[in-house]
């Protein structure tokens, strides 16, 4: 089977479902008539390492009569628990024998080390119901045990979801990663290319595409174009990926051209087809765009700018075919609602939008084209694309990796998904803004959303606005409460350490954190210290906020994090484990009572935040007034329609009695006959199965061309307004 372009993902990403770029490309390359093969090496190493051959090789490897430490002592002694075990343990986090999971979590069965004596409450996590998950998490504890024993003893890079990362995080000089790659292979490169040698031998391309997401695949991408080189000079072999995009635009070590031929930057898809044009002598190394290569004996970027990218409904549907999509495992590391979605299932991943529409936030990237070049894909486009992954894969799960999805797009998806009566799962990424309306997340509930995250970032309006982020905590509060009474779950992104955050403002922030979790309406977050990044308008322009870069020198290798002194804020590191460990009670629902300061060895200052602020927040009206052109849609049966006669004090009238049935609930509403009779029609008119959508004014007209009159009267106020729990929305 031998294929044009070889597309690797390199160890390690996640575990539980294939890393989307090379998918992208692939079905990029398909459009074209371009042969491609493509493998997560990441799963494959992971799979042949934690088998019994792959555990009697290490522990073989291993040499007992060294010092080590009393944990690695006790893994070894146990060694043989281990090797008799795994094949079933990883079984069962592939899906394949979920009836271990009662004897799992008979703690008996499984072999247990020091990371069992880091466990959370599992009562707490999974309660008396969740078996499945429970033993997910104490399988996932006996890998890590394994992954501490490879570590101290056989691979100090080795990590599930990073390798070598060290070497590749802010490297401004090649020195340590080449030194690293002039040494012997290590156990787990010794895995690696043994993989690579077998698909290499099978696959037989002419180009090599590695792609390097994060830091922890760098070291290993660089082990593989080594090998390749050596082994296969003909062949070409190109770095793309988020790394490279974010770290290395400033490139200028030759020595990386001893492993790689080209690099390329951003949007991967036409870079690629001019690369392939090129090796085929059908253009000149000119035409080659936004790609690093040697030319005249230097590093030497090249940008054709009459080459365009493509436009996002021409770069075909991802394409997930050579995976080993039943093999993936599902672990579950942190017990975190959010970070549970991360790891636990597979994911088919797709992008509502290339870029972010908002495109301000001022420690983001915004300068690079991946955040500023904005582009939508059509609704029908997107779950065209979905039903073809779906057939595909057999799974029907998607995790939208959005910047932040864009409300309106949602919407017309959501709709598009009801429309087809596709059963998906999915979740995203968004923005927490006033275009989240309690009727446009019942829609989004409805067609399968079941979680969202978004950065509420420093909770602190000053912040915020220096930021530009667009939003106010109580805004926050309201759109959270919409998300969280729809039941789709909301995980939020907490960042400390900003530009001039003083001591006062961390601990208001906390306080905000806490009321919202308090009151109901967060169930998820996760605090990340402020990281300065060159292409961010913090990075761009660090004396405009206050900070100042401690060097200027930029490196020859990557150049991305950027070490700053933030003369005017806190001592932000101290706040670190009293940030992680206050928000890991709150989600448990626990210590809300606690006084802030209990979190800290050192002092900090009382929170200014009044006690009741969120709960305020979310007492205050909001604006529920519909605009004439807001779209009116019925997601709900037909109504059953009956004329009775009412009496009272020898007076009798009729009236319309409307049932109305969901899947869960049934409920009455009593109106005129005539309005009853024009209420049903309209309802299968607004209908969502129906292509035409009504605006509220089309609605009113409708209405008062039957000869009503008193529209708002009728249509805002009960019971026609307590049809949205059936499905009539406002949107």
């Amino acid at each position: 089977m031998s294929a044009s372009v070889f597309l690797i993902t390199p160890p390690f990403t996640q575990l539980n479902t294939p890393y989307p770029a090379t998918a992208y490309l692939k079905g990029f390359l398909n459009t074209k008539n371009i042969s491609s093969f493509q493998a997560d090496l990441g799963i494959e190493v992971t799979l042949a390492l934690f088998s019994k051959q792959g555990l009697t090789q290490l522990f073989a490897a291993i040499d007992e009569t060294k010092e080590w430490s009393e944990n690695i002592r006790r893994i070894l002694t146990l060694q043989d628990d281990y090797i008799q075990t795994i094949d079933a343990a990883v079984q069962f986090l592939q899906g394949k024998n979920p009836t271990l999971a009662h004897l799992i979590c008979k703690r008996n069965f499984l072999p247990e080390a020091s990371r069992f004596a880091q466990l959370d409450d599992l009562h707490w996590a999974f309660g008396s119901m969740g078996i499945q998950d429970k033993a997910k998490h104490l399988a996932t504890m006996y890998l890590e045990d394994l992954s501490d024993l490879i570590q101290e003893c056989a691979d100090a890079h080795f990590g599930f979801s990073r390798y070598a990362e060290r070497l590749g995080r802010s490297a401004n000089s090649f020195d340590e990663l080449y030194e690293s790659l002039q040494q012997e292979y290590t156990f787990i490169d010794k895995i690696l290319i043994n993989i690579l040698a077998e698909r290499m031998q099978t696959v037989q391309p002419k180009l090599v595409a590695v792609s390097v997401p994060f830091p922890g695949n760098l070291y290993a991408s660089f082990r593989c174009a080594q090998w390749i080189k050596k082994n296969y000079p003909d062949v070409k072999i190109a770095m793309g990926g988020g790394f490279p995009n974010t770290e290395l635009r400033s490139l200028s070590d030759e020595r990386v051209f001893e492993f790689y031929d080209f690099i390329t930057l951003d949007d991967g898809e036409a870079p690629l087809e001019n690369l392939l044009a090129f090796m085929e002598g059908e253009k000149p190394l000119q035409d080659l765009k936004r790609t690093f290569t040697i030319a005249n004996s230097s590093v030497t970027y090249i940008n054709n700018a009459s080459c365009h990218d493509y436009k996002q409904s021409q770069v075909g549907t991802p394409d997930y075919s050579d995976f080993w999509l039943d093999q993936y495992i599902s672990a579950i590391e942190v017990v975190n609602p959010m970070h549970s979605l991360w790891s636990d299932g597979r994911w088919n991943k797709l992008t509502m939008a290339h870029g972010c529409y908002w495109g301000k936030c001022t420690f983001c990237d915004i300068s690079l084209d991946y955040i500023k070049v904005y582009e939508p894909i059509a609704a029908q486009m997107l779950c065209d694309r979905m039903e073809e992954i779906m057939t595909q894969t057999g799974q029907n799960g998607f995790h939208f990796v959005d910047e932040a999805a864009p409300p309106a797009l949602m919407r017309a998806l959501a709709l598009e998904i009801i429309r087809r009566k596709l059963t998906v799962t999915w979740w995203t990424n968004v923005r927490f803004e006033k275009a989240f309306t309690r009727d446009l997340c019942l829609l989004l509930k409805t067609s399968g959303c079941i979680a969202v995250s978004g950065g509420l970032e420093v909770a602190s309006d000053r912040l915020l606005g220096l930021i530009q982020k667009g939003i106010t905590v109580a805004q926050v509060a309201k759109v959270n409460r919409h998300f969280t009474e729809a039941g789709i779950m909301v995980h939020a992104y907490l960042m400390y350490g900003f530009p001039t955050q003083t001591a006062q403002e961390t601990i208001d922030s906390l306080e905000m954190v806490r009321q919202m979790f308090q009151a109901g309406i967060l169930q998820s977050a996760f605090w990340h210290q402020f990281a300065m990044t060159a292409h961010s308008p913090i990075g761009l322009d660090p004396a405009y906020y206050g900070v100042q870069k401690e060097t200027e020198t930029i490196g020859t290798f990557a150049n991305n994090d950027i070490v700053h002194v933030d003369p005017t804020g806190a001592d932000h590191d101290t706040f670190s484990y009293g940030l992680k460990k206050s928000l890991l009670n709150y989600m448990h629902g626990a210590c809300f009572d606690y006084p802030l300061q209990k979190w800290f060895d050192f002092k900090v200052p009382k929170t200014k935040v009044e006690p009741d602020y969120i709960v305020k927040a979310l007492e205050q009206d909001e604006d529920m007034q519909a605009k004439p052109t807001t779209k009116v849609v019925w997601l709900g049966k037909k109504p059953s329609l009956e004329i009775t006669t009412k009496s009272k004090k020898g007076a009798t009238w009729e009236v319309a009695s409307m049932t109305f049935q969901s899947k869960n609930d049934v409920m009455n509403i009593k109106v005129e006959p005539e309005k009853g009779t024009w209420l049903a029609n309209m309802l299968l008119d607004l209908s969502v199965a129906n292509a035409k959508t009504f605006t509220l004014q089309q609605v009113k007209e409708n209405y008062e061309s039957a000869g009503f009159d008193d529209f708002e009267l009728f249509w805002d106020n009960k019971p026609v307004n307590s049809l949205y729990k059936f499905g009539l929305l406002k949107l």
